[in-house]
């Protein structure tokens, strides 16, 4: 008992520390894009979404109702649904292992970085989890006895992930087959009580399937067909080293431990069915999604899939840590504290401006909850400026949410964008009318976001973009973290004008390479154009003030490359600059452009870090 108390009391100790620091984390963290699409959705109430089941928009609609239009608000319900999840897994375990297993498994499912920060973010992930979670208690419960309480829990948790998401195909897939492959499952498999609650789960996706009846299939076929490659990649390998860091190494061997003892547990083990039907969940379904990896999408962030998984083997971890030497399980809880440590570091990080400054440049930067607010506040100075009824038009869906979340629009028309299609947004757009051919009437605020796409394929974007609204303007250029994340703001005249395309200037520094290693001086070349009108000028920056004027206009071809490009100075668009680095103070220095278009544009290049060594 003694023992049990002790591991109560921290579990509870660790619960009130993680959701205060949720809270704080979720009070200070800018939206990320896809919370703002929710937010979006959720400002367009409907049954379903090209995305996703109604479940996430709907819930992010009702925290901007109870607590206010602000991060915090739209993140509240998501908040309380994470804080839950460690009481029904400790709960769960309590409930087949006792009371000091169950604690434990409580504290690890705090502590493990894929869940202890599950509910900062208003994603679909938390309430698919706290689904998982339902159905799993259920399932455990109707092995021992099918009642009407079990049967009716099933039934929730079977509807509440039908309206979270897709994924939760899979998580039925996988709790079927353990039944079956239980004879205690299969007994409980011909109760007509578990029949009606399947029923009940079977009839929460009539809306979804509705949707998809009335426009074409486009959320299957985005969820099903067109983000999956469905051809084999070796980078399906990296789940064997991403998982490991995300669960913590040693928390990963106790998991599979526990799969491998439930699956023929010792005879003298409490409770082995239910073991057994833990280890089934949590290893059928862990191993499939390692399978499908090697052919499904891997670009996008796909490491929370496992997670239903894991929840159902946490159950019986304890079981198994306990089994270990004193030191190894020490040793198991440090790495876990240090892995949740890391986790919340990463969300502090993104949501400090200067911390999350020292990222840029790196894989790691947080680029899609950096710079909103910025944008937001030079849109509204543009906007100030400009004719009263002044329109917004986005150039993808990320701007369109972010500032419709921060100007409190939901309605700011999108341009067509390949991201609009990768991320499955596009037929929702097209619902809504924000879509399509731009309106080309009356004064309009144009906002590009470069990095939408890869620099090869920007001049590519640039002149998609002219040929839907004409020559573009001298642009506003706002930058955030040393340029990584980087907005274009263009004053677009009432009427569509005439005339060949005009796009934002690009640039690339050939010498120094970034992170070089400088002492005196160094050379500075490269090229830089713009496509209609020319560049005039191109200025060296140093840490955001001019230290040199380029020689600009030198022999640099470079048209072999950007075959569209219709700058009139090809191929004469090099440059080159003496750099004095003599005067700077030893340390991290960042190297930027300005250039000078000939109708007067006046664009700050993205920057490039070097050390001064003196």
């Amino acid at each position: 008992m003694q023992v049990g108390q002790r591991a109560r009391n921290a579990f509870v100790v660790l619960w009130v520390t993680v959701t205060v620091l949720k809270a704080i984390v979720a009070a200070r963290l800018p939206l990320f894009v896809d919370e703002a699409f929710y937010w979006q959705e959720g400002r367009h109430l409907a049954a379903a979404y090209s995305d996703l089941p109604g479940l996430t928009a709907w819930m992010t609609r009702l925290g901007a109702e109870l607590a206010g239009h602000h991060a915090f608000g739209i993140r509240l319900p998501f908040l309380v649904m994470g804080a839950l999840l460690p009481w029904m897994v400790a709960r769960i375990s309590t409930r087949w292992f006792g009371a000091r297993v169950g604690w434990q498994a409580g504290s690890l499912t705090l502590l493990m970085p894929l869940s202890a920060t599950l509910g900062i973010l208003a994603v679909p992930d938390v309430p698919m989890a706290f689904a998982a979670l339902l159905c799993l208690d259920a399932g455990a419960r109707l092995l021992r006895q099918v009642d009407a309480g079990s049967a009716l829990m099933l039934a929730s948790g079977l509807m509440l992930g039908a309206l979270s998401h897709y994924r939760f195909i899979g998580v039925i897939a996988v709790g079927f087959a353990a039944l079956l492959l239980l004879p205690e499952g299969r007994r409980t498999l011909r109760d007509a009580r578990v029949w009606m609650a399947l029923t009940v789960g079977i009839v929460a996706w009539l809306p979804l399937l509705s949707w998809n009846m009335d426009n074409q299939d486009a959320g299957l076929k985005f969820q099903l067909v067109e983000r999956h490659p469905w051809s084999f990649q070796a980078g399906g390998l990296w789940f064997l080293v991403i998982q490991p860091l995300l669960v913590t190494p040693l928390l990963c061997i106790a998991i599979w431990q526990a799969c491998v003892a439930g699956i023929r547990p010792l005879p003298t083990c409490p409770h082995r069915v239910q073991w057994r039907y833990f280890a089934l969940l949590g290893g059928v379904s862990t191993l499939a999604i390692f399978l499908l990896g090697f052919f499904t999408d891997i670009e996008r962030i796909s490491f929370h899939w496992p997670l239903p998984g894991y929840f159902a083997l946490l159950v019986v971890v304890p079981l198994v840590l306990g089994r270990w030497p004193r030191l190894w399980r020490r040793l198991a809880w440090v790495l876990l504290a240090l892995g949740a440590a890391g986790a919340f570091g990463y969300y502090l990080t993104a949501a400090s401006p200067t911390l999350r400054a020292q990222l840029a440049g790196n894989k790691f930067y947080p680029r899609n909850f950096a710079g909103w607010e910025p944008l937001a506040e030079a849109v509204r100075e543009e906007l100030a400026a400009m004719p009263e009824g002044t329109r917004v038009v986005a150039g993808s869906f990320k701007v369109g949410a972010e500032l419709g979340f921060l100007r409190n629009d939901p309605s700011i028309h999108v341009l067509p964008h390949p991201l609009n299609d990768k991320h499955g947004r596009t037929a929702q757009l097209a619902l809504w009318k924000l879509i399509g051919e731009e309106p080309r009437s009356g004064p309009r605020l144009l906002v590009l976001a470069p990095g939408d796409q890869r620099y090869r394929d920007l001049l590519a974007r640039y002149h998609q973009v002219c040929a839907l609204v004409g020559p573009l303007p001298p642009p506003r250029v706002v930058s955030t973290d040393h340029g990584y994340q980087r907005f274009l703001l263009f004053r677009l005249p009432a009427e569509r004008q005439a005339g060949a395309c005009v796009t934002p200037a690009m640039a690339w520094v050939d010498a120094p390479l970034p992170d070089a290693q400088l002492r005196d001086g160094v050379d500075v070349s490269g090229w830089a154009f713009k496509d209609g009108v020319g560049l005039a000028a191109v200025e060296i920056l140093v840490d955001g003030q001019v230290a040199a004027r380029a020689d600009y206009g030198l022999e640099n071809d470079v048209t072999g490359f950007w075959e569209i490009s219709t700058d009139p100075h090809h191929p004469r668009v090099g440059f080159r600059a003496r750099l004095d680095v003599s005067a700077l103070s030893p340390g991290r220095h960042w190297l930027g452009l300005r250039l000078h278009g000939t109708d007067g544009s006046v664009e700050d290049w993205w920057e490039q870090p070097f050390q001064v060594a003196h």
